[in-house]
């Protein structure tokens, strides 16, 4: 393991503080006693957070901003030409990017623990961090959405634990090496860098040797379970449905509904009872990962089913914006096929009239790539809506379009413009029907939309 710059720096500039993975990284190393500096373009919630701590921050980058800076944070986002970064390799200072300074945090903390996964990173994360508060923990975290218990992504802990997201893409993940990490499931995405289902195995499997004390893995999930095969470095601890694992559930609630209601049982030991507010299988799972790292961690059986109990879910997982004229319009990060079809599922048995998706595709690679699985996952609601595939970061050498997935769709339809789905959901949806934007990219401001047209209808 390379040496650990946080060990011999004290003054540290961030290009971007405002970003929603950097913030959270600035606060805990300002409150370890580190001095700060940060940029940014965009004036945000975090920048005044981040100002509420004293910490001086430029509008714009310019090469003076850095200072006299030990070391300088930039995101993965940050051109190569940005002048804080030019005037930083002139001066001969250290610059790490985003992952690499996580790695770094990490490392500070005796106890750290990764959530990894291809789908539920964000949820577990923000579970296993109301858990170990309730139980008196105090862990530091930093959390992929927004918390509503927080109000942030982020929380400040006194302790020696500190709870982290792990994401698989480009393989940041690999900068950690976690004492616990929860593996909730490996599935095929981000091909555009992996390629192959196979090279993300040995991904996973290298994320798991470097850890060194505690895999939480899903046992029903077969990939999860080879990319951990063979390991001795840690205790291997596994959760699902099924009674072959450690951690699984009983006496789940039999009528038709949208939450799930189990008894937490451990080799046959009931360990309480949980009746989850956030919908869906895939969050039941959810649970049984972020509780059996709880368990395993020492908080106390019945803190982390009313833990639970309580836990209201996280900014963009299927959040409830509002309901107009009897419409409900709720926004959800799912972007994957996966991901879509736990969604949609819990969405058509929480009793609504009709659901509309409203789907934003995220990345030609991906729509390339998972085409029948999208138009198979889309099939489940009432009505579908689409906008044109979101580039992000590619070009498209693959010809796909929005219109090649709307084939595959009946009825479904798509559009240029958030404007024009808005007033198109709005003129056909009628009292006791969900509207729910889904998407990765920026199809909350659909969302948004949505809900400032029913208000000014209403006005």
């Amino acid at each position: 393991m390379e040496e650990n710059i946080l060990d011999r720096v004290k003054k540290l500039h961030f290009v971007g503080i405002g970003g929603s993975g950097m913030c959270p990284m600035a606060e805990i190393l300002f409150h370890k006693g580190y001095e700060l500096t940060g940029s940014d373009i965009h004036e945000s919630d975090t920048l005044d957070r981040v100002r509420g701590y004293g910490i001086p921050v430029h509008m714009g980058h310019q090469a003076e901003n850095i200072g006299d800076a030990e070391c300088v944070v930039y995101t993965a986002a940050c051109k190569p030409d940005n002048p804080e970064l030019v005037a930083a390799r002139q001066k001969g200072i250290p610059t790490l990017e985003r992952s690499v300074m996580l790695g770094m945090l990490t490392r500070k903390f005796k106890r750290p623990v990764a959530v990894s996964g291809t789908h539920g990173k964000t949820t577990t994360t923000a579970m296993l961090t109301e858990i170990l508060l309730d139980g008196g923990m105090d862990p530091s975290a930093i959390i992929g959405g927004k918390l509503p218990m927080l109000g942030a992504n982020s929380r400040i802990g006194h302790s020696e634990t500190i709870v982290v997201e792990a994401c698989e893409y480009v393989d940041t993940f690999l900068e950690l090496h976690p004492a616990v990490s929860v593996i909730l499931n490996i599935d095929a995405d981000h091909l555009d860098y992996f390629k192959t289902v196979d090279n993300i195995v040995k991904s996973f499997h290298q994320f798991a040797t470097q850890t060194s004390q505690l895999l939480v893995v899903n046992g029903d999930n077969a990939k999860a379970m080879e990319a951990v095969q063979g390991l001795e470095n840690a205790r291997i601890v596994t959760f699902g449905m099924e009674d072959t694992n450690d951690y699984y559930p009983t006496e789940m609630n039999e009528e038709d509904t949208a939450c799930e209601d189990f008894t937490l049982t451990y080799h046959g030991e009931k360990l309480g009872r949980v009746n989850l507010i956030v919908p869906g299988e895939h969050n039941m799972l959810n649970a049984l990962a972020a509780a059996a790292a709880a368990h395993c961690l020492g908080v106390d059986p019945q803190a982390i089913c009313a833990s639970l109990g309580r836990f209201s879910g996280v900014h963009r997982r299927f959040e409830v914006l509002g309901k107009f004229e009897g419409v409900t319009v709720a926004d959800d990060f799912a972007h994957h096929p996966t991901e879509l079809t736990a969604v949609l599922t819990s969405a058509v048995r929480m009793g609504y009239r009709q659901v509309w998706a409203v789907f934003q595709p995220h990345t030609y690679s991906r729509t390339y790539n998972l085409l029948d699985d999208f138009a198979k996952a889309l099939s489940i609601p009432h009505h579908v809506v689409m906008t044109e595939i979101l580039a992000v970061r590619e070009t498209n050498t693959y010809n796909i379009h929005t219109s090649d997935l709307a084939a595959k769709i009946p009825g479904s339809v798509w559009f240029d413009s958030f404007d024009k789905i808005a007033d198109y959901v709005m003129e056909h949806a009628q009292p006791g029907d969900l509207i729910l934007t889904l998407g990765g990219g920026d199809i909350y401001k659909c969302a948004n939309l949505l809900v400032e047209k029913y208000q000014a209808r209403q006005a």
